[in-house]
């Protein structure tokens, strides 16, 4: 099927651009309305009334040169289209600063005296009964929990939801345990809502945020398989989640409890590297062992609790290496490829839906995937695993039969020599928000929701086996700045993931990237999206203007 003049559904022409569509429709509409209901709206500052005439015509409709819609097909094509409105988005062309996700500011509320009479319980209603925080709506409890800044009022709604044990000082240090139906020992919790939305709280005391949610193990019995702990600033444990959405487990890298990070805006440069340094040493220490080269790593032990960077570079070669050869020479690999994510961010509306995240205490996920998976009933039988990586490798081969060309190459060359879609000379063409000499930071072309950024390769990388130290290193310093970023526009919540190739597949071409999806709050997702109907209000070098003015910051 064609689509622009390609013989693909993408919009990169394999001599390096992108080539998108421009609608401009002129349609007639037959009117076929049979009443009208005319109303008086309003008035206007003089009095003179607003009706809803324009609402009921007399006759057909002849709609011309309606407002300009651009149409992007996403480079992979399995990610649908993109259409911008250009009204809106010339609008904010002229100003891109103002490219805001949230504009609420995340300041410490003012002190309400009707919340201070609520703690006090000297709010009475004229039978002389006396009211307190207690008697709020669950509603309004969880509206709280959730949007309020006043460490005072939170522990206050912390104290009514949970039974917890305080040193002499008045602050607590554990919970009080008791039996659920099943015989389990659990936390003592009245709403577990409202217990998951105070410990997601950035302005919660530490010390409520320490016993509720951080102390390892009172959030279950998960074991501790990891450490990251090189410099006093920086504190991070790795979590074997057994019982794993993931079939086959995965694991899970926080903050400590006595390292607390709720906000990209404190969260480091150490602390990106510590928390990716255990994805690498978990994938590389895996393969190690499926792979027969497991005595390395029982070898290297030291007491940091980590290998160093120079060792997880010779196990990462020793590990590629094995794995190379065991694939030249047609042997199983069980493992084939990698998965990471990480949803930054936290929100739970009162009406009861939680809205992104699990913890906003900030935790990033990992696993290995299979190469295939058994299929029940039918002996020896065997299906492809699952592996979000796997549709970009199809189109990447696809692309290559139809054009005899590399995809990425001709990507990254249409995102170096990118125009913008409104003509303009006056204003930002560039897609690149950073670069070095191993990775990129770029705005898709085709968005896929109102900020998306990506993180590329450059230098060759498909997966992370292939990644050496100074590729790591670049992308862990592009990861951290690119939250960062999104965290001073006032990004509140973003899912990151990880796209790469098989460990067996012998294309070079196919790059290692990373996609940043930030929700926005006006378009958190609808029937669009769900048919990959991706709808944006501003163009994609105005927003790679504002985070790079963001990146300065």
């Amino acid at each position: 099927m064609k689509n622009n003049g390609l013989p693909l559904s993408t919009s990169i022409d394999p001599a390096g651009s992108f080539i998108c569509g421009e609608h401009r429709p002129s349609y007639r509409v037959k009117n076929l309305r049979k009443t009208e209901s005319i109303s008086v709206l309003g008035h206007n500052a003089s009095g003179t009334p607003i009706t809803n005439n324009a609402n009921f015509p007399e006759s057909d409709l002849f709609i011309e040169n309606s407002s300009c819609i651009y149409e992007i097909p996403n480079p992979f094509p399995f990610w649908g289209t993109t259409y911008i409105l250009s009204e809106p988005a010339d609008r904010l062309a002229e100003e891109p600063q103002r490219f805001r996700f949230n504009k609420v500011a995340d300041e410490p509320d003012q002190t309400s005296p009707l919340m201070q009479d609520l703690l006090r319980g000297a709010l009475s209603n004229p039978e002389g009964r006396m009211y307190s925080i207690k008697d709020l709506p669950r509603t309004m409890k969880l509206a709280l929990a959730q949007t309020c800044r006043d460490p005072e009022i939170l522990s206050a709604l912390a104290r009514l939801n949970c039974r917890f044990e305080f040193d002499r000082s008045g602050m607590p240090t554990g919970l009080e345990f008791e039996h659920d139906h099943t015989g389990r020992l659990r936390p003592a919790v009245r709403d577990h809502d409202l217990f998951e939305v105070l410990g997601n709280n950035p302005a919660l005391p530490d010390q409520y945020k320490q016993a509720m949610v951080l102390i390892p193990g009172i959030q279950g019995d998960s074991p501790v398989v990891g450490e990251y702990s090189r410099h006093s600033e920086t504190h991070i444990w790795e979590y074997l989640r057994s019982n794993s959405y993931i079939p086959w487990g995965h694991y899970a890298s926080n903050m400590a409890h006595d390292c607390v990070r709720y906000k990209a805006s404190v969260l480091d440069r150490e602390d990106m590297t510590g928390l990716r340094h255990l994805y690498y040493q978990r994938i590389y220490a895996q393969m190690a062992e499926i792979s027969g080269v497991g005595d390395l790593v029982s070898s290297w032990e030291n007491r940091d609790g980590a290998l160093s960077r120079s060792r997880l570079e010779a196990l990462r070669r020793a590990v590629l290496s094995e794995i190379r050869q065991r694939s030249a020479s047609g042997l199983e690999i069980p493992f084939t490829a990698t998965m990471w994510g990480w949803n930054y961010g936290f929100d739970f509306a009162p009406s009861g839906y939680r809205l992104h995240a699990s913890h906003q205490q900030i935790h990033q996920q990992f696993a290995l995937i299979p190469a295939s998976t058994p299929v029940p009933g039918r002996k020896g039988a065997s299906m492809p695993s699952y592996a979000v990586g796997d549709q970009v490798a199809h189109f990447c081969s696809r692309y290559r039969e139809v054009f005899s060309s590399p995809f990425f190459d001709a990507y990254i060359q249409a995102i170096r020599s990118n125009t913008r879609l409104d003509g303009r000379k006056d204003l930002p063409s560039s897609l690149i928000v950073f670069e070095d000499e191993n990775v990129m930071v770029h705005i898709p072309k085709a968005q896929r929701c109102q900020g998306e950024v990506q993180v590329m390769t450059t230098a060759g990388a498909g997966n992370v086996l292939e990644a050496d130290s100074r590729v790591r290193s670049s992308l862990d310093n592009c990861l951290h700045r690119v939250i960062q970023a999104l965290d001073l526009l006032g990004a509140e919540m973003v899912t990151v993931y990880e796209l790469s190739k098989r460990f067996d597949s012998p294309d070079g071409d196919q790059r290692l990237f990373y996609c940043f999806l930030p929700r926005h709050p006006r378009s958190p997702g609808a029937f669009s999206e769900r048919q990959e109907r991706w709808i944006t209000g501003h163009y994609p070098e105005d927003y790679a203007e504002a985070l790079r003015l963001a990146l300065k910051d």
